[in-house]
């Protein structure tokens, strides 16, 4: 069970305090361990510099804490936004002289296979920043062709006029033989500026996404390192970790020079959470359905595992390195709801984001899905953030009215505030469902055998109502759930990911030659791991190969490393999709190493099966509870709306509810 802050001074009782922070699109939240429980706020985040709302709630925390140490541990939106509004640095690609245009050339493949008219995104680097280099090495490592002092001389004179602020560095083959970006990095040693070397970022073989991918780091490091430089050098001291699109941290430091390791760090933060809520509810496979201001986040967990992926996109980009498995659309309590030039009704992607907002925060007039739910009464007439954010009735009232005049115009009838409303909720949640479906159903999974565990402020809201398009029976409402994804960064524990391209058959002896390449990634693993203060029985190294039938153009993930890895194969293949060549050979391409530093675990809080009285009163026919006061094994009455610090649920009348002994609401529409 979590409490929200309380504004008085405690006294000190903890020389260290671990803090969760993560940056949305509408708040920023914070989650600390303090005085045995754990503690939440949130604060209206400052999109113009998200370290700014960071800042002020950390001063906050060191207030209430007197004078602790901080360990904080931070999802950050910056990296990905930065690639959405491409702000980052103006950036060299230093490639092999003939492989200048692999980032427009890509795969030959259109992002839409029958839209003819798609336009690809722009290359991050344009075409005069990309410089080739003479060099070469084949796929063995041998050297064809040697870099030379004479080369590398042209290359930096070229550099020096292209007023670079970043540069990466992706040779052919580097990943089997990285001399030549080696005399690369030394040669521009004395120069002030970011350099990214593809076989440190990702040493793995398709050059296209290798150089994507270091292309991506090299043009965030100036701006992530810029914005974690701001948090760090502050008065207070604090130690800072960032939370990795894997579902670990790094360290800050680590986290400047590979920021491509953080772009969807936010939403990795929130199915640590949420895993680990499910486990104390019991259950181990759970669809993710995590709803803020700007966006949605979902994510299918089965076996109450983390689901990982080597091929995400992000801004149409491609990002090769270790990520969550998560799909995401501009679907949140902020997305504005307009009628198209067709008549139609549209919500979303554009957000009202935190400024201007919602036309309930009462500084716009714009229709957003908040809007429509406190028109419906589905706030009881409460504000946010326990009534600390007032909303103003008034102007949703208005916003949406403006919306019903437009709706009717378009349909040739009448449209009352209430159709509005309704119609704004259920084209909203016709997007989320497709989320919803694409990440279940399109992938051979069936919802009926999952429970939806909704988050973000505005997951509750909208829950039910998928659950019953998708037919998912169980519904698992987590304790603070506004705030998940900052409980999810502050309990995830440290997390390095290394790989090797190895290109073997699965033949005989194979296996003595895995185990030779896999000690050596984990000696050097351990050895990183034991300097951040991990003792050898607080690691754990789990072990993965990506494997292929030859011929074959991408990649399954298999964790069996050694024994009969070719049946492991063949099953993994059938599982994944509906047969298996089991004559053909199979192709071990890479190996993989998850290297991880077990932090302690956040304190897991059992309810009273008997609390203080519930606080409860009526919304017409609506029972409305406050969540603070209910106790583990209480039956709901419904239809009822709890309200909460960081988020509100809604439970129709022909569903039931249950709270179990870790404060989560067990919703039943089955």
């Amino acid at each position: 069970m979590t409490t929200r802050v309380k504004r008085k001074q405690v006294p000190n009782s903890a020389r260290t305090v671990r803090v969760g922070v993560d940056t949305g699109g509408t708040f920023t939240d914070f989650v600390f361990e303090f005085n045995g429980r754990l503690q939440i706020f949130k604060v209206p985040s400052t999109p113009s510099d998200p370290a700014n709302a960071i800042i002020a709630g950390l001063e906050r925390i060191a207030a209430i804490t007197s004078g602790s140490q901080l360990e904080v541990v931070h999802g950050t939106t910056v990296g990905t936004n930065a690639l959405l509004q491409r702000r980052g640095a103006r950036t060299v690609l230093i490639t092999t002289k003939g492989f200048e245009d692999v980032l427009e050339i890509g795969r030959q493949a259109r992002p839409e296979l029958y839209n003819l008219n798609a336009v690809k995104p722009e290359p991050l680097v344009p075409r005069q920043l990309r410089f080739g280099v003479r060099e070469r090495i084949d796929s063995t490592g041998e050297i064809l062709e040697q870099l030379t002092s004479k080369e590398l001389d042209r290359i930096i004179k070229q550099i020096k006029r292209s007023d670079a602020e970043a540069i990466a560095v992706s040779l052919l083959f580097s990943f089997a033989n990285p001399v030549h970006e080696k005399q690369i990095a030394k040669a521009l040693a004395a120069w002030n500026l970011p350099v990214s070397l593809s076989h440190e970022i990702l040493p793995e073989y398709r050059e296209y996404e290798r150089t994507s991918t270091v292309t991506i780091n090299s043009y965030l490091q100036p701006l992530m390192g810029d914005y974690l430089a701001r948090l760090t050098e502050r008065k207070g001291g604090y130690s800072f970790r960032v939370m990795q699109s894997s579902g670990g941290s790094i360290s800050a430091v680590v986290a400047a020079r590979e920021p491509v390791r953080t772009i969807l760090s936010g939403p990795a933060g929130g199915i640590v959470g949420a895993l680990r809520a499910a486990q104390t509810a019991g259950f181990k496979n759970i669809i993710t359905f995590d709803m803020g201001g700007t966006s949605t986040d979902v994510a299918l967990c089965d076996g109450g595992k983390l689901r990982m992926t080597n091929e995400a996109t992000v801004a149409g980009l491609p990002v090769a390195v270790p990520v969550m498995d998560i799909h995401t659309v501009g679907a949140g309590g902020g997305s504005i709801a307009r009628v198209d030039e067709g008549g139609s009704l549209r919500v979303g992607p554009e957000s009202a984001g935190a400024d201007p907002g919602p036309a309930c925060y009462g500084r716009s007039l714009l229709p957003t899905v908040t809007d429509a739910h406190v028109v419906l009464g589905h706030f009881a007439g409460a504000g946010l953030l326990g009534g600390e954010f007032e909303l103003d009735a008034k102007r949703s009232t208005q916003a949406l009215s403006a919306l019903a005049e437009k709706m009717g115009e378009a349909a040739g009838r009448k449209a009352t505030v209430s159709q509005a409303a309704r119609g704004v909720l259920s084209v909203v949640n016709t997007n989320m469902e497709r989320a919803l479906r694409r990440i279940s159903i399109e992938r051979g999974y069936d919802p009926r055998d999952f429970v939806l565990l909704p988050f973000g402020g505005a997951g509750g809201l909208h829950a039910v109502d998928l659950a019953r398009g998708l037919r998912i029976p169980t519904i698992v409402a987590p304790a603070a759930p506004g705030a998940l994804s900052a409980i999810g960064v502050v309990a995830a524990d440290v997390v390095k990911d290394q790989s090797r391209t190895v290109m073997l058959e699965v033949q005989t002896g194979v296996g003595a030659r895995l185990e030779k390449v896999f000690d050596q990634l984990q000696q050097t693993m351990a050895r990183a791991l034991r300097a951040e203060g991990f003792a050898e029985a607080k690691q754990r190294h789990a072990r993965s190969l990506a494997a292929r039938y030859k011929g074959q153009s991408f990649e399954l993930e298999i964790t069996k490393t050694n024994g009969d890895i070719a049946a492991a194969f063949h099953e993994a293949h059938q599982a994944r999709y509906g047969y298996a060549q089991r004559e053909n050979v199979v192709e071990i391409v890479a190996v993989r190493l998850r290297s991880t530093g077990i932090v302690r675990p956040l304190k897991q809080e059992r309810l009273k099966v008997k609390n203080s009285e519930q606080n409860q009163t009526r919304n017409g026919a609506t029972v409305v509870y406050d969540r603070a006061t209910l106790a583990a094994r209480t039956i709901l009455q419904t239809p009822c709306i709890v309200l909460e610090y960081s988020a509100t649920t809604l439970i129709p009348a022909d569903a039931s509810a249950r709270v179990d002994d870790f404060g989560n609401v067990v919703i039943d529409i089955s």
